[in-house]
């Protein structure tokens, strides 16, 4: 997984409803996991724990869904 860039996080982190600092401190360590399984198995379980909404849930799959693909320019 590629990191994501400053803007794309903020993109994902400013979208109606989500918590912001649980969206930007996730994405920004995202690219560290080898698999997107064991990134999708973090945010069930930080999720879970942290009692995040859907909103925010969903940000965070977003953003791991775009650090699988490649940069665009």
């Amino acid at each position: 997984m590629r990191e994501l860039t400053m803007e794309e996080i903020e993109k994902l982190a400013t979208r109606p409803g989500v918590k912001k600092i649980a969206v930007e401190n996730f994405l920004m360590t995202v690219h560290h996991n080898t698999a997107v399984h064991t990134a999708l198995y973090n945010l069930a379980m930080d999720a879970k724990l942290y009692r995040w909404n859907r909103a925010t849930v969903n940000a965070i799959r977003a953003g791991i869904k775009l650090a699988q693909t490649e940069k665009s320019y």
